[in-house]
């Protein structure tokens, strides 16, 4: 089989129960109670649907989430702080977040950088307990 050389974009929602997930391009669906449950679910769909025809890989799968949605889940990233990380008014991240202005590509790329930044950051630190 040949490697997949495309990429599926998978758009990924908050429901009552969870998450779902699914392509606007293809008729891949599913869902999950968690965030990982719902990507291992979302990679398992694409697999299924390329069954026999290609061997998919991570890379092959782009998750998208609006940023009100990101900022419901993820609440202990707070938009004000991250607005400050990354050199942006607060006020204008804050109405890109509850939907009032949709941010240009450039100020997308941006966010994301600083979303990346800090979760690397946070990866890399220990927390000791001391008595």
């Amino acid at each position: 089989m040949k490697a997949l050389k495309k990429t599926i974009k998978i758009i990924v929602e908050k429901t009552a129960t969870g998450f779902s997930a699914y392509s606007e391009e293809y008729p891949i669906y599913t869902s999950g109670r968690t965030v990982p449950e719902l990507l291992n679910n979302a990679y398992e769909a694409v697999q299924l649907y390329y069954e026999d025809q290609y061997v998919v890989s991570h890379e092959n799968i782009k998750f998208e989430i609006d940023f009100a949605q990101f900022f419901q889940y993820y609440k202990v990233l707070n938009s004000k702080f991250l607005a400050e990380k990354i050199g942006m008014n607060p006020t204008l991240l804050s109405q890109y977040v509850q939907g009032h202005k949709k941010p240009s590509e450039n100020q997308t790329e941006k966010i994301l950088t600083g979303i990346h930044q800090i979760g690397q950051e946070l990866s890399e630190m220990n927390l000791i307990y001391r008595r």
